[in-house]
């Protein structure tokens, strides 16, 4: 996965360029999109922002770099892995915007053979761009990221989320009360690009949480890793006993102790429905 550095300065300025238009167009429907319908439960919203959203996207991609590969959230397309693709989550955290509580953003990542490789994420609310590329570094607004210096567990700000099915929700309440007492604290923003990105901001020490889709993390992976953090994600399972669902990102202090401890708890047996 040897790709010029001019190559990914490229993409990487057409996935800024891209999210920021698509966060200008749900930034202008707030308050005014209509709520379309729901998906996995009634709690699982889908609005007609995050439809338009996605398929500016797909319009400008397709004019900035035509024939590649596009995955959206709301609009489908071709789910595999090889070669590359554009996965988009027009608006990550459709249930805030909703409700009008200020934690959504657009997310678009650049994958080739499944791995992010680049990737930005834009909150419509504050115009806040995240943006990295492979070997690029991470930023935000023009400054540079970093991971936290956590070292000890028991000391740090976990973030995670929740699905929205009543059966995963119960196992994932199961897991956070159990690591309720192995740190600092725990945070949920109901964003997963929002919590990726403060993770490599050091404003959390890890995330983690089942579930997490593929347009959910694949800006953030990038971003999380060039900002030094530690990365376990749904396409790339280890045998590692935490299974096949858990999405895990740390800083490198704490990694070892957190993977342990979400061992410890149970989070491997937390199924897929």
């Amino acid at each position: 996965m040897n790709i010029p550095v001019s190559d990914l300065e490229k993409v990487a300025s057409t996935a800024r360029q891209v999210a920021a238009e698509a966060a200008e167009l749900v930034q202008r429907m707030r308050g005014e999109a209509r709520l379309l319908d729901s998906k996995s439960s009634a709690t699982d919203l889908v609005t007609e922002a995050d439809q338009a959203a996605e398929r500016l996207v797909r319009e400008r991609l397709e004019q900035l770099r035509p024939g590649e590969r596009v995955l959206g959230e709301e609009l489908g397309g071709d789910t595999g892995t090889d070669g590359v693709s554009w996965v988009v989550d027009p608006i990550d955290g459709t249930v805030n915007f909703v409700h009008g509580y200020p934690h959504f953003a657009v997310s678009l990542g650049y994958q080739v053979d499944g791995v992010s490789v680049a990737g930005a994420i834009v909150e419509p609310l504050t115009g806040r761009e995240w943006w990295a590329a492979s070997g690029l570094g991470s930023w935000c607004d023009g400054a540079p990221l970093r991971v936290s210096a956590a070292e000890k567990l028991d000391l740090s700000l976990v973030a995670t989320g929740f699905g929205y099915t009543a059966k995963r929700r119960a196992q994932q309440a199961a897991v956070v009360t159990g690591l309720l007492s192995r740190v600092a604290d725990i945070r949920r923003s109901g964003s997963a690009a929002v919590d990726l990105c403060s993770v490599a901001a050091g404003w959390v020490d890890a995330y983690a949480e089942h579930g997490v889709n593929r347009w959910d993390y694949a800006a953030g992976e990038i971003i999380a890793r060039e900002a030094g953090a530690v990365t376990r994600f749904p396409d790339h399972p280890e045998d590692d006993g935490l299974g096949p669902y858990l999405t895990v990102v740390a800083a490198p202090g704490i990694a070892d102790a957190l993977f342990d401890a979400l061992r410890e708890v149970g989070a491997g047996q937390v199924t897929e429905a």
